[in-house]
């Protein structure tokens, strides 16, 4: 299916490893240009090296997301660099999985106040252009009820679906679509259910038993989705909420 990609400008957030490294795999493929950021250097232009393989334009710069300067800053290069700005997707997470001030200002400045700041960033550009998408990645932990301790972290991920519900309606004017993706438990080398695996497997295995497919999600699961709904092919989606889960989450909403 050609999703009519080619040569539109695509900023992904956090996007060294995991979910984010899919997406912006994803994207190449589709015969887009990509920005990417990430703190670390050298995840960082592995990933670059990786996209720029698949053909495209990629710019890649460090950038803390969660400092207002330094992600302003990313984003004025991206657009210089690619020249315009079709797609925005929000990927990063502070991972705020403490109850405490620590785990609340994590979740407040990256996952949330991240994903407005480069929303109200990118938006004049895509109006000037006639449209756009944005797409925030959200999680299924901000449905329901989490695990003790990660009340910041469910709650800034509940936070994104408010928002980008909010940005949907009042963006639609401006031809600008605002969607949220909200996976499940992915694994992938060196993230978050990765560690669990090896050093927790019996918690691991319980939760991969919450799962009727038996398994944990890809990467590569979560970015199709999110490359469909940038695409024209779903020009009359927005304000939703997709769960990339496997059925993990199981509420009718």
């Amino acid at each position: 299916m050609d999703l009519g990609l080619q040569g539109k400008g695509v900023i992904v957030t956090g996007a060294s490893k995991g979910i984010g490294r899919a997406i912006a795999l994803e994207f190449a493929r589709e015969g887009a240009n990509v920005a990417i950021c990430a703190r670390g250097a050298e995840a960082l232009e592995q990933t670059r090296a990786d996209v720029a393989a698949l053909g495209g334009k990629v710019f890649a710069a460090s950038c803390d997301v969660g400092n207002a300067d330094s992600l302003a800053g990313f984003i004025n290069a991206a657009h210089a660099a690619l020249g315009r700005v079709d797609v925005l997707v929000n990927n990063p997470s502070g991972f705020g999985v403490s109850d405490n001030e620590d785990g609340w200002k994590a979740s407040m400045d990256v996952d949330i106040m991240a994903s407005v700041r480069a929303t109200w960033q990118v938006t004049p550009w895509m109006e000037q252009q006639g449209g756009g998408s944005i797409i925030h990645i959200s999680s299924i932990s901000g449905l329901e009820a989490s695990l003790p301790g990660v009340a910041a972290y469910a709650a800034a991920k509940a936070a994104l679906i408010s928002h980008a519900k909010s940005m949907a309606m009042e963006l639609a004017p401006k031809g600008i679509r605002v969607n949220c993706v909200a996976p499940g438990s992915i694994d992938f080398p060196d993230g978050f259910w990765d560690s669990i695996h090896k050093g927790n497997k019996p918690f691991y295995d319980m939760v991969v038993s919450t799962i009727p497919f038996g398994r944990m999600g890809r990467p590569e699961e979560v970015a199709n989705a999110v490359v469909f709904l940038s695409s024209a092919k779903a020009s009359w989606v927005s304000g939703a909420l997709v769960p990339v889960d496997g059925v993990q989450h199981k509420s009718n909403l």
